[in-house]
C-alpha cells in the first residue's frame, strides 16, 4: 500500500441485480488464477463464473483491467444421500486453480461432499468434411461412399468450453470446508470437520487419509478442523487450523498418518478477558501461507493474526478487524452472526493483508508502515472510476459527519470473501451477490 492506499478505484463492479438476486446467487468464493488474467467465483447455486482480463489495445489503453464474463458453467448439482436421508446442497465452498500449463484451464471446484476437476478450453475451429458422416452428422452408408475426403479444419465463432474431468467422491462423512492443491502439481488436499484426505489428481477412486481427529467416542470431541493449506513451496508440508484457535504444521516425511504435528501455533488466552464467547471468538475460519512460505496468516472472528514459522509460542502481528464488536457479542451470538466464517488473503508482495466485516466494509494493514483504512463496497460507489474514501465506525460518544455509529452497521451485508490479484493492486471483494473488482488508483 502506497500513497494511494485509501484511494481505492473501481475498475468494474459485476453481478447479478440486487432486485432479482435469489439465495442462490450468494457468492461463496472468489480466486483468481497464478497470473491473475483469471477470475472464477463461485455462488450458492452451484455455479461457476469465470472473468477474464480484458487485454490492453491501443485505442483503448483505459479499459485494460476490466474483467469480462469468460465461461459460466454449472459445477454441482443438488443431491440426496438416502442412506443418511441428507440433502447435499449445490453451493460452491472453494475453488483452486491449478498453474497454467498448456493452452487449457483447469480447476477445482468443492461442494461440501464432491471436488471436480473442471478444464476450460477455447475452440475457434471445427472439423468439416468426414467420409462417414454428412454435414448433419447423421451416418452414411458405406456402399454409398466412392471417394475418400482429407477432413479440414475451418474457422468458427470462437467458443469456450467447461468440461468435468475428474469427479473426487465418497471420501468425506463431514462438509468439506477446503481444498488445497500441492506445489508439485500432482496432488492436492480436501479438508472436512475431522478429517484431511490427499488426493492424486489423476486418480478419483481412492484418497490417503493424512489426518484424522476424530475420538472414539464423539462425545469426547473437543474441536474441530476449519481450514487446510498446503506450503506453497515444501510439497511435504500443510498447515490446519482449528475450532479451538490453534495451528498445526504436518510434516508428511515423518509418518503416513501426520497425527503428530512438526509445530503447534497458539496464543495463550488472557485469563482476565475470558467470558462465555471466548472459545466461539477464538475459532479460526481461515489459514493462509505467505507466498515466500515464512509466514502464517489466520482469522478468527475479531482479529487477524500473523504467525512465524520460526515461533510457535506468539504471532508475530495482531490485527484489529472490528474491535468495536466485542461489546456487542451478545447480540451477534442471539443472531448467529458470531459464526460467520471471514477469509482472509495476502497481497503478492506478503506486505498487505486484506479481510472483511461487515455492512460490506472490508480492511487492509499494511505490515510494514503498520497504516490501516477501512473501505466500502457498495452500490452507491461503484460507478467506473469512483474514488473509495475511507470509512470510520463511531464507538459511543458524539459521532463525527463522516463517521458510521456501531449501531447502525447492517450486519445482513457481510464480505466473508476476498482475493488479491498475485502480482498487481487488484482485488475482488464479494458482497453478497454482488462481486466489486478494486485496483490502484490510475491516472
Amino acid at each position: 500500500m502506497d500513497e494511494d492506499s485509501d484511494t481505492r478505484k473501481i475498475n468494474s463492479s459485476f453481478l447479478r441485480d440486487h432486485n432479482y438476486a435469489t439465495e442462490a446467487d450468494i457468492i461463496s468464493t472468489v480466486e483468481f488464477n497464478s497470473s491473475g488474467e483469471l477470475l472464477a467465483t463461485g455462488d450458492k447455486g452451484g455455479r461457476v463464473v469465470v472473468f477474464q482480463r480484458e487485454q490492453e489495445s491501443k485505442s483503448q489503453p483505459q479499459r485494460r483491467g476490466e474483467y469480462n464474463v469468460y465461461s459460466t458453467f454449472q459445477s454441482h448439482e443438488p443431491e440426496f444421500d438416502y442412506l443418511k436421508s441428507l440433502e447435499i446442497e449445490e453451493k460452491i465452498n472453494k475453488i483452486k486453480w491449478l498453474p497454467q500449463q498448456n493452452a487449457a484451464y483447469f480447476l477445482l471446484s468443492t461442494n461440501d461432499k464432491t471436488v471436480k476437476l473442471w478444464k476450460i478450453s477455447e475452440r475457434d475451429k471445427r472439423p468439416e468434411g468426414y467420409n462417414l458422416k454428412d454435414e448433419d452428422g447423421r451416418i452414411r452408408d458405406p456402399s454409398t461412399i466412392t471417394s475418400l475426403r482429407v477432413p479440414v479444419l475451418q474457422p468458427m465463432d470462437l467458443m469456450v468450453e467447461a468440461t468435468a474431468r475428474r469427479v473426487f467422491s465418497n471420501a468425506h462423512t463431514y462438509h468439506i470446508n477446503s481444498i488445497s492443491v500441492n506445489s508439485d502439481l500432482q496432488t492436492f488436499i480436501s479438508t472436512d470437520d475431522l478429517r484431511v484426505n490427499l488426493w492424486n489428481l489423476e486418480i478419483t477412486d481412492r484418497s490417503f487419509n493424512i489426518v484424522d481427529i476424530k475420538p472414539a467416542n464423539m462425545e469426547e470431541l473437543t474441536e474441530v478442523i476449519t481450514s487446510a493449506e498446503f506450503h506453497p513451496q515444501q510439497c511435504h508440508t500443510f498447515a490446519y487450523s482449528s475450532s479451538k484457535g490453534s495451528i498445526r504444521l504436518c510434516d508428511m516425511r515423518e509418518a503416513a498418518l501426520c497425527d503428530k504435528h512438526c509445530k503447534y501455533f497458539e496464543e495463550p488466552e488472557d485469563p482476565s478477558t475470558r467470558s462465555f464467547f471466548s472459545e466461539i471468538i477464538s475459532s479460526i475460519s481461515d489459514v493462509k501461507f505467505s507466498h515466500n512460505g515464512r509466514y502464517l496468516m489466520t482469522r478468527d472472528y475479531l482479529t487477524v493474526k500473523v504467525w512465524d514459522l520460526q515461533m510457535e509460542n506468539k504471532p508475530l502481528e495482531t490485527y484489529q478487524v472490528h474491535d468495536y464488536l466485542r461489546g456487542k457479542l451478545c447480540s451477534l451470538y442471539e443472531n448467529d452472526c458470531i459464526f460467520d466464517k471471514f477469509e482472509c488473503v495476502w497481497n503478492g508482495s506478503d506486505s498487505v493483508i486484506m479481510t472483511g466485516s461487515y455492512n460490506n466494509f472490508f480492511r487492509m494493514f499494511d505490515r510494514n508502515t503498520k497504516r490501516d483504512v477501512t473501505l466500502e463496497a457498495s452500490r452507491e460507489n461503484s460507478k467506473p472510476r469512483a474514488i473509495l474514501k475511507p470509512r470510520k465506525v463511531c464507538v459511543g460518544g458524539k459521532r463525527r459527519k463522516d463517521e458510521i455509529s456501531v449501531d447502525s452497521l447492517d450486519f445482513s451485508k457481510k464480505i466473508l470473501h476476498t482475493t488479491w490479484h498475485p502480482h498487481e493492486n487488484i482485488i475482488a471483494v464479494a458482497a453478497t451477490n454482488n462481486l466489486y473488482i478494486f485496483q490502484d488508483k490510475v491516472n
